[in-house]
Protein backbone atom coordinates (compact mmCIF):
# COMPACT_ATOMS: atom_id res chain seq x y z
CA UNK A 1 0.00 0.00 0.00
CA UNK A 2 1.21 3.80 -0.63
CA UNK A 3 1.52 5.90 2.10
CA UNK A 4 2.16 9.30 2.06
CA UNK A 5 4.82 10.83 2.58
CA UNK A 6 5.37 13.13 6.03
CA UNK A 7 7.65 15.92 7.10
CA UNK A 8 9.00 18.03 4.90
CA UNK A 9 8.82 15.91 1.99
CA UNK A 10 4.88 15.84 2.29
CA UNK A 11 4.79 19.73 1.93
CA UNK A 12 7.11 19.56 -1.47
CA UNK A 13 4.97 16.53 -2.78
CA UNK A 14 1.67 18.21 -2.06
CA UNK A 15 3.22 21.44 -3.76
CA UNK A 16 4.22 19.69 -7.00
CA UNK A 17 0.78 17.57 -7.09
CA UNK A 18 -1.18 20.81 -6.77
CA UNK A 19 0.85 22.55 -9.41
CA UNK A 20 0.57 19.65 -11.77
CA UNK A 21 -2.93 19.56 -11.70
CA UNK A 22 -3.74 23.26 -11.96
CA UNK A 23 -1.31 23.13 -14.90
CA UNK A 24 -3.27 19.82 -16.32
CA UNK A 25 -7.22 20.46 -15.34
CA UNK A 26 -9.29 20.60 -17.75
CA UNK A 27 -11.84 22.18 -15.74
CA UNK A 28 -9.58 24.72 -14.75
CA UNK A 29 -8.90 25.38 -18.37
CA UNK A 30 -12.65 25.31 -18.91
CA UNK A 31 -13.61 28.04 -16.49
CA UNK A 32 -10.52 30.23 -17.78
CA UNK A 33 -11.17 30.36 -21.18
CA UNK A 34 -15.25 30.69 -20.46
CA UNK A 35 -14.55 33.38 -17.56
CA UNK A 36 -14.77 36.01 -20.19
CA UNK A 37 -18.33 34.83 -22.06
CA UNK A 38 -21.28 36.87 -21.74
CA UNK A 39 -24.03 34.87 -20.28
CA UNK A 40 -26.57 32.54 -22.42
CA UNK A 41 -30.11 34.16 -22.06
CA UNK A 42 -33.67 34.17 -23.40
CA UNK A 43 -36.69 35.93 -23.21
CA UNK A 44 -39.24 35.06 -20.88
CA UNK A 45 -43.07 36.28 -20.75
CA UNK A 46 -45.94 35.21 -18.49
CA UNK A 47 -49.19 35.91 -20.17
CA UNK A 48 -52.60 35.61 -19.38
CA UNK A 49 -55.93 37.08 -20.98
CA UNK A 50 -55.62 40.45 -20.25
CA UNK A 51 -52.31 41.31 -19.97
CA UNK A 52 -48.09 40.23 -19.91
CA UNK A 53 -47.86 40.17 -16.25
CA UNK A 54 -44.21 39.67 -16.77
CA UNK A 55 -41.22 39.72 -19.32
CA UNK A 56 -37.85 39.86 -18.79
CA UNK A 57 -34.40 37.83 -19.63
CA UNK A 58 -33.50 34.98 -18.03
CA UNK A 59 -30.93 32.47 -17.63
CA UNK A 60 -33.17 30.33 -16.47
CA UNK A 61 -37.21 29.16 -15.77
CA UNK A 62 -37.85 26.70 -13.71
CA UNK A 63 -41.86 25.14 -13.68
CA UNK A 64 -43.39 22.17 -12.97
CA UNK A 65 -45.54 20.05 -15.49
CA UNK A 66 -48.46 18.25 -14.49
CA UNK A 67 -46.91 14.67 -16.01
CA UNK A 68 -43.09 15.24 -15.84
CA UNK A 69 -42.87 17.49 -12.45
CA UNK A 70 -40.11 19.94 -12.49
CA UNK A 71 -38.59 21.46 -15.12
CA UNK A 72 -35.54 23.78 -15.98
CA UNK A 73 -35.76 25.67 -19.23
CA UNK A 74 -31.87 27.41 -20.33
CA UNK A 75 -31.01 28.71 -23.59
CA UNK A 76 -30.75 26.47 -26.62
CA UNK A 77 -33.50 24.35 -25.04
CA UNK A 78 -34.83 21.95 -27.17
CA UNK A 79 -38.53 23.02 -28.57
CA UNK A 80 -41.09 22.02 -25.55
CA UNK A 81 -44.82 22.41 -24.93
CA UNK A 82 -46.15 21.60 -21.21
CA UNK A 83 -49.47 21.77 -18.80
CA UNK A 84 -48.79 23.37 -15.91
CA UNK A 85 -49.47 22.43 -12.43
CA UNK A 86 -50.62 25.27 -9.72
CA UNK A 87 -47.57 25.66 -8.36
CA UNK A 88 -45.00 28.53 -8.98
CA UNK A 89 -42.46 29.49 -11.99
CA UNK A 90 -38.72 30.86 -10.86
CA UNK A 91 -36.81 33.28 -13.23
CA UNK A 92 -33.58 33.24 -12.51
CA UNK A 93 -32.11 36.66 -14.46
CA UNK A 94 -28.74 37.50 -15.69
CA UNK A 95 -28.05 39.32 -12.08
CA UNK A 96 -28.24 35.47 -10.59
CA UNK A 97 -31.68 37.30 -9.16
CA UNK A 98 -34.85 34.86 -8.52
CA UNK A 99 -38.14 36.17 -9.42
CA UNK A 100 -40.97 33.57 -8.28
CA UNK A 101 -44.47 34.06 -9.75
CA UNK A 102 -47.69 31.99 -8.80
CA UNK A 103 -49.18 30.30 -11.70
CA UNK A 104 -52.49 28.89 -11.06
CA UNK A 105 -52.30 26.13 -13.90
CA UNK A 106 -51.47 27.00 -17.72
CA UNK A 107 -49.24 25.97 -20.59
CA UNK A 108 -45.23 26.42 -21.13
CA UNK A 109 -43.73 26.62 -24.31
CA UNK A 110 -40.52 26.67 -25.19
CA UNK A 111 -39.84 27.94 -28.96
CA UNK A 112 -36.23 29.22 -30.16
CA UNK A 113 -34.87 32.28 -27.62
CA UNK A 114 -38.21 32.40 -25.97
CA UNK A 115 -39.99 30.75 -22.89
CA UNK A 116 -44.08 31.77 -23.09
CA UNK A 117 -45.96 30.64 -19.41
CA UNK A 118 -49.57 30.93 -20.56
CA UNK A 119 -52.21 31.36 -17.54
CA UNK A 120 -55.61 32.86 -16.80
CA UNK A 121 -53.87 33.75 -13.34
CA UNK A 122 -49.94 34.34 -12.22
CA UNK A 123 -48.72 36.71 -9.54
CA UNK A 124 -45.89 37.94 -8.09
CA UNK A 125 -45.42 38.32 -4.37
CA UNK A 126 -45.86 42.18 -3.89
CA UNK A 127 -49.25 41.44 -6.00
CA UNK A 128 -50.55 38.71 -3.29
CA UNK A 129 -52.77 39.62 -0.63
CA UNK A 130 -51.77 37.62 2.08
CA UNK A 131 -55.06 37.44 4.20
CA UNK A 132 -56.98 36.91 1.54
CA UNK A 133 -55.15 33.69 0.97
CA UNK A 134 -55.14 32.75 4.55
CA UNK A 135 -58.78 33.50 4.51
CA UNK A 136 -59.25 31.07 1.45
CA UNK A 137 -56.74 28.48 2.92
CA UNK A 138 -59.19 27.94 5.98
CA UNK A 139 -62.31 27.89 4.19
CA UNK A 140 -60.98 25.23 1.44
CA UNK A 141 -59.67 23.07 4.71
CA UNK A 142 -63.77 23.39 6.43
CA UNK A 143 -64.61 21.91 3.25
CA UNK A 144 -62.25 19.23 2.69
CA UNK A 145 -62.85 18.10 6.38
CA UNK A 146 -66.63 18.45 5.22
CA UNK A 147 -65.97 16.24 2.02
CA UNK A 148 -62.07 15.16 1.37
CA UNK A 149 -63.86 14.37 -2.41
CA UNK A 150 -64.43 18.14 -2.80
CA UNK A 151 -61.77 18.92 -6.15
CA UNK A 152 -63.18 22.44 -6.18
CA UNK A 153 -61.92 22.64 -2.36
CA UNK A 154 -58.59 21.15 -3.09
CA UNK A 155 -58.09 23.30 -6.23
CA UNK A 156 -58.60 26.23 -3.30
CA UNK A 157 -56.10 25.09 -1.30
CA UNK A 158 -53.55 24.23 -3.85
CA UNK A 159 -53.73 27.73 -4.92
CA UNK A 160 -53.61 29.72 -1.68
CA UNK A 161 -50.92 27.43 -0.50
CA UNK A 162 -49.22 28.63 -3.27
CA UNK A 163 -49.73 32.21 -2.39
CA UNK A 164 -48.66 32.07 0.63
CA UNK A 165 -45.31 30.19 -0.17
CA UNK A 166 -44.63 32.75 -2.97
CA UNK A 167 -45.46 35.97 -0.56
CA UNK A 168 -42.96 34.24 2.06
CA UNK A 169 -46.33 33.79 4.27
CA UNK A 170 -46.32 29.97 4.96
CA UNK A 171 -48.34 29.33 8.21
Amino acid sequence: PLTPPTGPEAACWLRLANTSLRRRSPVTSLVRSTASLPIATFQIELVSPESISYSGEAEMVVARTLDGGDIAFQPGHVPFIGVLAVWSVDVIRPDGERDTIAVHQGFVQVAGTKVSVLSDVSESADQINVERARAAKSTAETALVADRDDADAAGALARAELRLRVAGAEA
